[in-house]
This record gives C-alpha cells, sequence and structure tokens, in this order.
C-alpha cells in the first residue's frame, strides 16, 4: 500500500509540474487512471490529432458547394468547380463530429460533475455539438441540397474552445466593450446629426437638374445614413461631395466638418479609449498564468511531501532530492530548463528542500532562454588566421549590404529604361549580366563567410540562414537560365523554352534579389525594433489572431447563406457596369463570386450597389464595426502595448547585444509581475475538487 501510495504521489507531481510548464489549470482529477488518459490526452499526439480535425472541419467550406477550388475567380471565365458527391464532405464532418464527442467527453471526465456544471465552455461545447448534429441529419434527409447549413456558421467555435488563451483574449474583449460603446454611442450621435443636415441640406428642389446629390446619396433616411456612413470609412470620398460640390463649393465646408469631427477626432478617441482599457490584458493574462504555474509548482511539492520517505521528525513540510530527481526524469520538458534544475540540485548540501527551495529551483522555467553561437573554428596558419579576422569583421557584412544596394539600384534603372519598350524590343543582356556578376559575389560572400565562422557558427544566425538559402536558390536559377539559354550576350532574347520564358526567369530571380535585401534589418537598430515587434506579435498573439480567423469565418459563411447569387456574369443579366452607382462603379465586380476565400472582398463593394435588399446592410454595418472599428483598434492597442515595451527595454540590451534571446509574452513582462503569496497558493489548493491535502 505504502508503494503504491508513493507512485501515485510522484504521478500527482509530474502532471502538476507539467500543468504549471503549460500554464494549465490543475482541478482536474488526480488518481491513477486519470492522471494516465489526462496525460494521454494532453501528449503531441493527442493534441496534434484534435488541431488537425479543427483544421479540416474549418476547410470544408473551400470545397463544399459553392466551392473555391477554381484557378480564376472570374465567374465569367472559370470552369464549373467540382462539386463533391453527396455524403463525401459529411462523412468527414461526422469523423470530425466523432473526435470532438471524445474530445469534449474527456474533459468533462477529468474534472469531474460538479466542474462540469460550473464550466459554460463545456456545457456551450455540448449544445454546438448537438445542434451541429443535428443539422448534419437534416443535410442527408434533404440529399444535401439545402441552402443554409447551420453547422457551418457554428464551426469556429471549435477553434475557439481548443485555446485557453482565446477565451482569456474573447474575456477581456468583452468586458473592454461597456467602454467602448459610449465611443460608438457618441459616433452614432455624430452620424445621425449629420443626416439630418444633409436631408435638410440637400433636400429636393424644383430644378431636376440641381438635386443631383439628393438623387444620388440623400434621396431617403437609409440612402443617406449608408452614404455619410460609407463616408466615415472614406470609401466614397470625394465622390460623395462631387454633385455639390460642382453647384456650390461652400457645400464642402459640410463634407470637411464632418469627415474632421468623425475621422479625425471621434475614431481616434475610440482607439485611445481601446489602449487605454485594453492595455493591461497582456499583464492581466500573464499574471494570471504565473499564478496558475506558481500553483502547479506548489501542488507538485505538497503531494512529494506526503511521501512515506519523508523524514517524520521534520517540523515543516519538505521533499527529498532523490524524489524530484525521479519526477523530473519523467516530466516533460525542456531539456535546457531540466539540465539547469538538475545543476543547482547538486549545489545544495542537504538532501530534503523546503518549499521555497523547491520553488527557486523551478524559476528557471522563467528565465529567458539564451541562445548560444557554436565557437568559430582555430585555425594554426597566421595567413588563415588573417582571412578568418577579416571575413569574420562586421564591416564585411556592411560591404555585403553596399553591394546589395547596389544590386537593386541596377535593377531598377534597367526597369526604368525598358517599361515602355515592347517584349520583342527587349534586351535582357544587360540585366543578365548584372545579376551573374552579384549572385557570383553572393556566392563568394557565403562561402568566405563559412570560411571565417565554421558552418555551424554560420547557419546558427538566423539572418545568414535566410540569406545563404536565397543564394542558393539564384545560383540554382542562374545555372538552370544559363542550362536552358545560354551565357548571356547582345541581343539576348531566344524564344520559350521549358516550364519558363526567359524574361519569367529573370523576373524571378530579380524578385529573389529584391527579396534578399531584407538582410539589412538586422544591422538598422530601430528597424529591427520594429520588425522584432512584428515577429513577437506574430509568434506570441496567436490567440488574437485566432478570434480574428473566428469572425472572418463566420462572416464570410454568413455572407456566403445571404448574398449566393447577388453578383452574376454579365451574360446572366441585363444590368450593365453603367448602372452599378457608387464610387465602386469602375471595379469588376466578376472576380468576386460568392465563395468563402472571396466573400469577405464583397463586404465593401456591395455597399454601394443595388443587388441587395435594404435590410441586408445591416450586416455590413455589423461587419464594418466588429472588423475595422473594434477589431482594427484593439490590434493598434496590442502593437502600441508590445512596441513600448520593447522600447522602454532597449537599452538594457545593448551591452549584451552580441546574445540572442528567445523572448515569449510571459518572459517580456516578468520584471512587472507580483508573486502570489503562500496564503493564497494554499488557499487555492485546499479548494481543489479532488486533492486532499494532509495540512
Amino acid at each position: 500500500g505504502a508503494g503504491a501510495d508513493n507512485d501515485l504521489y510522484i504521478n500527482q507531481a509530474i502532471v502538476f509540474i507539467e500543468d504549471a510548464i503549460q500554464y494549465r489549470s490543475i482541478n482536474h482529477r488526480v488518481d491513477s487512471k486519470s492522471l494516465w488518459l489526462y496525460r494521454w490526452y494532453y501528449s503531441r499526439t493527442c493534441q496534434w490529432i484534435l488541431s488537425f480535425t479543427i483544421t479540416v472541419i474549418l476547410a470544408l467550406a473551400f470545397v463544399e458547394e459553392p466551392s473555391s477550388l477554381t484557378v480564376t475567380s472570374d465567374v465569367r471565365y472559370r470552369l464549373p468547380a467540382w462539386s463533391p458527391p453527396c455524403g463525401l464532405t459529411e462523412s468527414l464532418e461526422l469523423l470530425c463530429f466523432l473526435v470532438f464527442l471524445a474530445d469534449v467527453s474527456v474533459k468533462s471526465y477529468l474534472i469531474g460533475w460538479k466542474e462540469f456544471w460550473k464550466n459554460k465552455w463545456l456545457m456551450a461545447y455540448i449544445l454546438t455539438l448537438i445542434v451541429s448534429l443535428t443539422d448534419w441529419i437534416v443535410s442527408l434527409s434533404f440529399y444535401c441540397k439545402e441552402s443554409v447549413r447551420i453547422r457551418r456558421i457554428l464551426r469556429p467555435f471549435f477553434l475557439l474552445q481548443n485555446s485557453s488563451m482565446m477565451k482569456k483574449t474573447l474575456k477581456s474583449i468583452n468586458s473592454t466593450l461597456p467602454e467602448m460603446a459610449s465611443v460608438v454611442l457618441l459616433l452614432a450621435v455624430h452620424l445621425s446629426l449629420f443626416t439630418m443636415f444633409a436631408m435638410l441640406l440637400f433636400a429636393r428642389t424644383k430644378d431636376n437638374q440641381q438635386d443631383k446629390e439628393w438623387v444620388a446619396y440623400f434621396r431617403n433616411l437609409p440612402d443617406s445614413l449608408t452614404s455619410l456612413l460609407v463616408l466615415l470609412t472614406t470609401a466614397n470620398n470625394p465622390d460623395v461631395m462631387i454633385p455639390a460640390y460642382s453647384k456650390n463649393r461652400a457645400y464642402s465646408i459640410f463634407f470637411i466638418l464632418f469627415t474632421v469631427l468623425g475621422n479625425l477626432f471621434l475614431m481616434n478617441l475610440l482607439t485611445a479609449i481601446i489602449y487605454n482599457q485594453f492595455r493591461g490584458y497582456l499583464l492581466k493574462s500573464v499574471q494570471s498564468s504565473l499564478f496558475r504555474r506558481r500553483l502547479g509548482i506548489r501542488a507538485a511539492f505538497e503531494v512529494l511531501s506526503s511521501l512515506r520517505e519523508t523524514p517524520a521528525s521534520a517540523q515543516q513540510s519538505c521533499v527529498s532530492v532523490g524524489a524530484l530527481l525521479q519526477v523530473l526524469q519523467k516530466a516533460e520538458m525542456d531539456s535546457r530548463c531540466k539540465q539547469a534544475i538538475m545543476r543547482s540540485l547538486k549545489m545544495y548540501s542537504c538532501d530534503q528542500l523546503s518549499a521555497a527551495q523547491f520553488q527557486k529551483l523551478f524559476e528557471e522555467l522563467d528565465k529567458d532562454a539564451i541562445k548560444q553561437h557554436p565557437p568559430s573554428p582555430e585555425y594554426q596558419s597566421h595567413f588563415m588566421q588573417k582571412m578568418q579576422f577579416a571575413f569574420g569583421h562586421p564591416w564585411f557584412g556592411y560591404l555585403g549590404n553596399v553591394v546589395a544596394l547596389a544590386n537593386i539600384i541596377s535593377i531598377c534603372v534597367v526597369l526604368v529604361m525598358d517599361a515602355d519598350k515592347q517584349p520583342s524590343e527587349r534586351d535582357d543582356f544587360f540585366l543578365g549580366a548584372i545579376n551573374c556578376f552579384f549572385i557570383l559575389y553572393y556566392l563568394l560572400e557565403m562561402l568566405l563567410k563559412i570560411l571565417a565562422m565554421g558552418l555551424r557558427r554560420y547557419l546558427s544566425y538566423p539572418s545568414n540562414r535566410f540569406d545563404g538559402l536565397l543564394t542558393v536558390i539564384l545560383l540554382i536559377l542562374e545555372i538552370a537560365t544559363f542550362a536552358v539559354y545560354g551565357f548571356p550576350h547582345p541581343g539576348w532574347r531566344p524564344e520559350f523554352l521549358g516550364l519558363l520564358s526567359l524574361w519569367d526567369m529573370v523576373r524571378l530571380v530579380n524578385m529573389l534579389i529584391v527579396f534578399r535585401f531584407l538582410r539589412i534589418i538586422p544591422n538598422m537598430k530601430f528597424m529591427a525594433l520594429v520588425v522584432t515587434t512584428l515577429l513577437d506579435l506574430v509568434k506570441n498573439l496567436r490567440a488574437f489572431a485566432g478570434i480574428l480567423v473566428v469572425v472572418f469565418y463566420a462572416f464570410a459563411i454568413t455572407g456566403i447563406m445571404l448574398f449566393q447569387g447577388a453578383v452574376v456574369p454579365l451574360g446572366n443579366t441585363r444590368r450593365s457596369k453603367a448602372e452599378f452607382p457608387g464610387s465602386c462603379a469602375h471595379i469588376s465586380l466578376w472576380s468576386i463570386g460568392p465563395t468563402t476565400s472571396m466573400t469577405l472582398l464583397v463586404v465593401y463593394c456591395l455597399l454601394c450597389v443595388h443587388l441587395i435588399c435594404r435590410w441586408a446592410k445591416i450586416y455590413f454595418v455589423a461587419w464594418w464595426l466588429i472588423s475595422s472599428v473594434i477589431w482594427v483598434n484593439l490590434f493598434v492597442a496590442l502593437l502600441l502595448e508590445n512596441f513600448i515595451h520593447k522600447w522602454d527595454r532597449r537599452c538594457q540590451r545593448e551591452s549584451l547585444s552580441g546574445i540572442e534571446y528567445q523572448r515569449t509574452v510571459e518572459l517580456m513582462f516578468r520584471d512587472v509581475l507580483e508573486e502570489p503569496t503562500e496564503e493564497e497558493l494554499m488557499e487555492k489548493l485546499h479548494q481543489h475538487p479532488h486533492l486532499q491535502l494532509c495540512r
């Protein structure tokens, strides 16, 4: 019995430490079978299967009718899209639903019955599955001919509920909405007042020739509101004011006042309020994550202190070093952190660890991951040492940047000279010779850097990998060009051979050369700061991007159901482009078909045409409010917070500029977080629904 208890305590500690590493909640079952199921559920294989299933069910919209699987999006010229037979996509859906049923069943079992009724997300998960399966059965009963499929709108929920960070983000956005509503209300008042002024100012007169503004934009209340709302987005500026301006220049004052008050003041005020309310979002989220990590570590300490090998004479709880080593060997964690903890353990002279010592050991999880580059090769020859010094010096990299700039300038000069020439008149000799020279220099530069730094050290720098990869691709393309078309010479205009013409090959090479010029970014501190800020947003704000995908997907599916058939080819309608009023009259709508991938492009254009009923404007206004007004401003708030934090910390890293730090959002705010007290941790542990502590 004692041995079984010890094994259970060890397994509990392993799971709690893994929960702490991943910032997961520890409120789950802790018996032996449940721990095995819990570790299996959060294994890489199981989570990969779940992520793949979510990807598949979201991607089905691109295959289902109306399908997006066509080369061109222009409905006048594209071939009929492949239409899957009834039952094919439905079978894939059923498999996905079975995976989701298994997922919700395991989650519900692991947290327990009492916790299940407190978890609104799990209940919503089950309700979504019930509605989706019901709609799936209805779809099969109609032989897949029904036009409205409710389950397609519900699919983004599976992505949303699978990420705890996305749930936190959504909760933070929800808490910000009341403050945003006050400015949106002020915006609505601004819009309503100017709508009334516009209807009075541009009222109908006896002279039909002078009523162009009234006819086109301010005929009635809905049209007036729509015109000014679109003007608020500047989509119909200056078209909306041209008829009135042609009649009297003074009318422009009305539109200028509306734009200045709406765009320059109210919209920017909304951005400021959103930033002020939302700027603490990351900090609050990271503070919550830190508490979860500390709670998981403390829970592991408490269960390990219950082992039979713990001395009974100890006045306070302690954990043996041997038990901790046993846990570390079985726990899944980063090898760097595991080795650092083991090194710290060897420095302790005693065999027992207190709670403070135990917690301090796992502070390695909070530290920056420092990437150390392999050493450069040591040459014995004096000549090789001089070469290593010369070609490993930063000035050699600066020379490469100058050469890359000269290459870009030469390409620009040639493109400007050949801009108005016909393809038959163009001589590619000069551009081909320039490319050949510069590519040879890039190859020589790469080889010399490898000679000076060694291959392993050269590849350890991301900028070198980027530079080297593009150099190899350019070299392969240049060799392929020479093999097919021969070496450059005056009048170098051979006929089309192979997969690409000579001009296509030259253009491809030049595009890669332009792309290669990005190598200068690490050498410009301010530009590097901006780029790293954007990269951190991409890496660390995946939850925010996930909610953005959910919003786009839901609006796209809703748009397909509402407006399918609203845009038809010219051959099937008598309406000509001349009948499309507004600023979108010059846009070719026929390349924007009613498919998932293109539906969102229709949104603004359909605001300007009269192919839809007036009630459909609610859909577009809702889209504009959520995507442009709220979501863009939230993204600006996060971008500002990330950039300002990096800007404030830039001086701290200047003395260590040779070291690369692999930072996460949790580490960004580590210096301003508050450590939870022991009383808070113990109070939370005693509230655990499945863990009974001895004290």
